[in-house]
């Protein structure tokens, strides 16, 4: 049966993670997710689980690099500095093909910043961040609702392909309280953990890890992790559409800049223009082909950033020749408003 819920979206995505079968979780506080650890400090034990504020945000990459080489569902979360301080974990774990999620409510930077929501991470999170040629999937929430069941589908993803995957939220859908329903579990069909260290006792060793020194050796590795991060482009890629099919303009935006734009969107089909939303859930990969799609017709783009441009650029090599693209971005200090974008829809129509 389902139930409802008015909840912060920082508790709803610790509930989806607990329902997806997290049972480890390692973080240090850092404002604005701090509401993830506190409820994971008070209601994993109730499930057997295990808590653990760890001295840093290096210290946080690393124990979930140990518990996801043991077979175990885990997550660490963090905010934007912190999300630094992982980054060479980060990369030893998509290396050594280790599952796990990682959780980023982006805060302002660049550096310490401040505590108002931003998405200035695409980038970082988009690109791996991180040392060497890896990918990680990154979801991207726009609502409590998301929060919850983006989080389950992280913990499926990161099993299915060996991989960490990244849900890249910010402070305002971090700290907002909405509705919320919480569905039956679906899991996913996935593969055994046939390669988890459990000890060799009555087998043969098995070895996890990211150092490849023969010759050949780390050529071939580098092509077998490019190989899945293609199977992700052909089977992963998730986005939203809304009035799209008579729109002459097209918004893409993601997160809070997308749940904005909606609204934004009315005012302008109130006023007879006719612009339709493009939301990108996965960041990556990327809805591309889709984009690429709808600019086959024509239609013309305006990318709407809590930045000062960062997605634009995988809208415009989506886009190619035959689109226009536009930008219009709010760096952070306070979210945009409709009206903002309103009249830059005005501009561009």
């Amino acid at each position: 049966m389902e139930k409802r819920l008015f909840i912060r979206g920082n508790e709803a995505l610790c509930r989806g993670a607990i329902k997806a079968g997290c049972r480890y979780y390692f973080g240090y506080p850092i404002t604005p997710q701090n509401d993830i650890p506190e409820f994971f400090s008070k209601n994993l034990p109730k499930v057997e689980g295990c808590f653990i504020q760890a001295e840093s945000e290096i210290s946080s990459i690393n124990m979930l690099l140990g518990a996801a080489a043991a077979g175990a569902r885990a997550m660490t979360s963090s905010a934007s500095p912190g999300i630094s301080l992982m980054q060479e974990g980060i990369s030893y774990m998509a290396g050594s093909e280790l599952p796990g999620v990682i959780v980023n409510i982006m805060r302002s930077g660049p550096g310490l910043g401040g505590i108002s929501a931003s998405q200035g991470d695409y980038f970082q999170a988009t690109r791996g961040g991180g040392h060497g040629d890896y990918r990680t999937i990154v979801l991207a929430p726009h609502s409590v609702q998301e929060m919850h069941d983006l989080a389950i589908l992280a913990f499926d993803l990161a099993d299915k392909y060996r991989n960490p995957v990244i849900i890249l939220a910010d402070a305002v859908l971090g700290q907002m309280q909405e509705s919320m329903v919480e569905r039956p579990l679906l899991p996913m069909s996935l593969p055994t953990k046939d390669w988890i260290l459990t000890g060799a006792s009555g087998r043969k060793p098995r070895l996890i890890k990211s150092l490849y020194l023969k010759e050949g050796e780390m050529e071939r590795h580098n092509w077998k992790l490019f190989a899945k991060y293609q199977q992700m482009k052909k089977e992963e890629v998730r986005w939203e559409t809304q009035l799209i099919e008579d729109a002459e303009l097209i918004i893409v935006a993601f997160g809070t800049a997308a749940r904005v734009s909606k609204s934004a969107i009315r005012i302008a089909r109130t006023a007879g223009m006719k612009v339709g939303l493009l939301r990108p859930i996965t960041l990556f990969p990327f809805p591309e082909e889709a984009l690429a799609k709808i600019a086959q017709a024509g239609k013309k783009f305006l990318t709407v950033e809590m930045n000062t441009g960062q997605m634009v650029e995988d809208v415009r090599l989506a886009v190619g020749r035959p689109g226009e693209v536009f930008f219009y971005g709010h760096p952070p200090g306070s979210p945009p408003v409709p009206e903002e974008i309103w009249e830059e829809i005005k501009k561009v129509y």
